[in-house]
């Protein structure tokens, strides 16, 4: 289980984890609604949809690792998102850079542009930013 820290306010860091599959296709959900109920993430889910108890437990699982808080109506919990997406983004990317590509984004981009994952309009965009960067340094 891999985690990081991330300085979520400038003063204090969180420690973000690994999420499974599961996990993370509810997080997804729950990024997409803002919040909701159990019942809401299963109406987003693909089908075949997941057990209600199912969700609940994943929920649950996601509210101890600190990705997810709730507020409660009666006995119902209206669930919501602590991290946000591109908080995750930032952890899943940086886990991947050090993971397979030894932290070059070099070896990254030269992946997938020999997979043909990006097209010309993406290298056309890459390529600005890349001369903005360098005129930021100059």
């Amino acid at each position: 289980m891999l985690s990081c820290r991330f300085d979520l306010t400038n003063s204090t860091f969180m420690e973000i984890k690994e999420l499974t599959k599961a996990e993370e296709q509810v997080m997804q959900v729950l990024w997409d609604l803002k919040k909701g109920f159990v019942k809401d993430v299963i109406d987003q889910l693909p089908n075949p949809k997941p057990a209600y108890n199912t969700v609940s437990t994943i929920i649950r699982i996601l509210e101890t690792k600190g990705f997810v808080d709730h507020e409660a109506f009666g006995k119902s919990h209206q669930y919501f998102p602590k991290i946000s997406k591109e908080q995750y983004k930032s952890f899943a990317t940086e886990k991947l850079l050090q993971g397979y590509f030894g932290n070059s984004v070099e070896s990254m981009f030269s992946f997938f542009v020999k997979k043909e994952k990006i097209d010309l309009k993406e290298a056309d965009g890459i390529m600005k930013l890349i001369e903005n960067l360098k005129n930021k340094k100059l």
